[in-house]
C-alpha cells in the first residue's frame, strides 16, 4: 500500500503513536518484539529503528489493524549489539507469547535464526519468525537459510553488484581501499568488494583492506592515514552507526579527497558527519532517498521527520509491517507457520515498486538506488539530509528483478 498520506492524516497516526508510547491507550492484541541496541555504542542506531517501527505500526493501526481490527503492538528489547543478550531477549520475549521478533545486525540475526530452529524443534507452540530488516549477511539466505528466518533487506551481495556496476563505468577509479567492521557482514562486503571488482575491472587496484573492531574504535584517524598513504582513489565501506559517521570525520579533518562507495551514508547521525565534503565524492546505496523521482513516500517522510525529530529512512520497516499484515490477513491467524507460508512468494506493491519475497530463500527483492551527495538546491534536488543543506541525487536505478543472484539455500520446512 502506498504511503501517500496528507500530513491532516498523520495526525491519526501520530495519536496512535502516542497511544503505543505513552499511554497503552489501543488495546494491542499482536505483539511484534524489536530486539536491537538500546544501550551501548550503538543504542542511537537501535532506537533509531525503533522509532520506525513504533510510527509504521501507528501507521498500521490508524489504516484499520489486522484481522479485522486488532491492533500491533512494537515491545522493545534490548539485545545491547550482543548476540547472547539478544538470545536471551527473544527467550523472554517468547515467554510473553510473541511469536514474531524484528532485528537487525547480522550477528544478531543468526543467533535469534538458531535460537528459533531450537525452539521450533523443542516446543512448536512457542515458534516464533525473525524478521530481518537490516542484517546483510549473505549466508542468511544460502546455506544457513530458515523457514523461520524473512530478510526484509537485500543481501550485501546483492548491493555490493550495484555498487560495482557503477564504479566499473567511472573510469576515473583506479586504485581502491575497503575498510570496513570485524564481524560477519564486514568480511562479506570486503569478499564481494574484491570478487566483483576483478571481475568487472580487472585493471582496478585493491590497495587496502582493513577490518576495525565493532563498534569500539574512538579515533579513526591512523585508518585515515593508512588509506591516504595507499594513494586509494576510492573507498569501499560497509560501517554503520558511530562507526561510520567517525570514519567519514576522521576523513573530513584529515582531508582525505577519496570517494565513498557506502552502505549507510543516510544513515542516523552521517550526513551530518559528512556534510560539505561529501559533495560530489560520497555515494550510497539504498532502497530509497529523499529525491527518487515519483516519490510516493514523500508525505509518510515529512510527516515522520516532524513526529520523531530525526529523518525517516528505512522504508523497508513500512513494508515489512504491510506484507507482515497481508500475510495474516491472508492466513486469517497469527500462527507464525501459516503466517511464514503466506510470505512465501508474496508480491508486494512498494512505494518504490513491486517487491517479492522469494519463496526458495525467504530473500526478497526491492528495488536498489547508488545516489551521490549533493548541494541541495530546492529544485531538481529539493530535499536535504538532517537539515545538512546536503542532499542526494539518483545516479543508479536498478530494478527488483536486476538484484536476483542465485542461492544455495535447501529450505526445511515445518509442514
Amino acid at each position: 500500500m502506498s504511503h501517500r498520506r496528507s500530513i491532516q492524516r498523520w495526525g491519526t497516526v501520530a495519536a496512535a503513536a502516542a497511544g503505543l508510547l505513552v499511554s497503552g491507550a489501543l488495546q494491542a492484541q499482536i505483539r511484534i518484539a524489536v530486539i536491537d541496541p538500546l544501550s551501548g555504542p550503538f543504542a542511537n542506531f537501535g532506537q533509531f529503528g525503533l522509532k520506525h517501527f513504533q510510527l509504521a505500526a501507528a501507521d498500521v493501526n490508524a489504516r484499520g489493524g489486522v484481522l479485522g481490527g486488532q491492533k500491533i503492538e512494537i515491545v522493545p528489547f534490548d539485545g545491547k549489539g550482543s548476540p547472547q543478550e539478544s538470545m536471551s531477549a527473544a527467550q523472554a520475549a517468547i515467554g510473553q507469547g510473541i511469536h514474531f521478533v524484528a532485528s537487525s545486525s547480522s550477528n544478531v540475526v543468526t543467533a535469534l535464526v538458531d535460537t528459533a530452529g531450537k525452539v521450533a524443534a523443542r516446543d512448536p507452540a512457542r515458534s516464533f519468525l525473525v524478521l530481518n530488516y537490516a542484517g546483510a549477511d549473505p549466508e542468511q539466505t544460502n546455506n544457513g537459510c530458515s523457514f523461520w528466518h524473512f530478510r526484509f533487506y537485500p543481501h550485501s551481495d546483492m548491493q555490493m553488484d550495484a555498487i560495482t556496476q557503477h564504479l566499473a563505468a567511472d573510469t576515473s577509479v583506479k586504485k581502491v581501499f575497503i575498510i570496513g567492521q570485524d564481524y560477519s557482514f564486514g568480511k562479506q562486503v570486503s569478499r564481494a568488494a574484491k570478487e566483483m571488482i576483478a571481475k568487472k575491472r580487472p585493471d582496478v587496484q585493491i590497495v587496502g583492506d582493513d577490518l576495525h573492531p565493532l563498534g569500539q574504535v574512538k579515533d579513526f584517524a591512523p585508518y585515515v592515514a593508512r588509506i591516504a598513504a595507499s594513494g586509494a582513489d576510492t573507498v569501499i565501506t560497509g560501517n554503520y552507526g558511530n562507526d561510520l559517521a567517525l570514519l567519514v570525520r576522521a576523513a573530513k579533518d584529515y582531508g582525505l579527497k577519496t570517494k565513498f562507495y557506502t552502505y549507510y551514508a543516510g544513515g542516523l547521525g552521517a550526513p551530518t558527519a559528512i556534510g560539505e565534503s561529501g559533495i560530489d565524492r560520497v555515494r550510497m546505496i539504498s532502497e530509497w532517498h529523499p529525491n527518487i523521482a515519483g516519490d510516493k513516500a514523500r508525505n509518510y517522510a515529512t510527516a515522520f521527520k516532524q513526529k520523531a525529530a530525526v529523518d525517516f529512512y528505512y522504508l523497508r520497516v513500512n513494508t515489512l509491517l504491510d506484507m507482515l499484515v497481508k500475510a495474516m490477513n491472508t492466513a486469517g491467524t497469527t500462527d507464525p507457520v501459516k503466517v511464514g507460508l503466506a510470505l512465501e512468494g508474496m508480491r508486494f506493491q512498494s512505494d518504490t515498486g513491486e517487491v517479492t519475497m522469494r519463496r526458495d530463500d525467504h530473500q526478497i527483492l526491492m528495488p536498489l538506488y547508488i545516489s551521490s551527495f549533493v548541494k541541495a538546491d530546492g529544485k531538481t534536488v529539493k530535499y536535504d539530509l538532517e537539515g545538512s543543506g546536503i542532499g542526494t541525487k539518483t545516479d543508479l536505478a536498478v530494478p527488483a528483478r536486476q538484484t536476483e543472484m542465485p542461492t544455495t539455500c535447501n529450505m526445511r520446512r515445518p509442514v
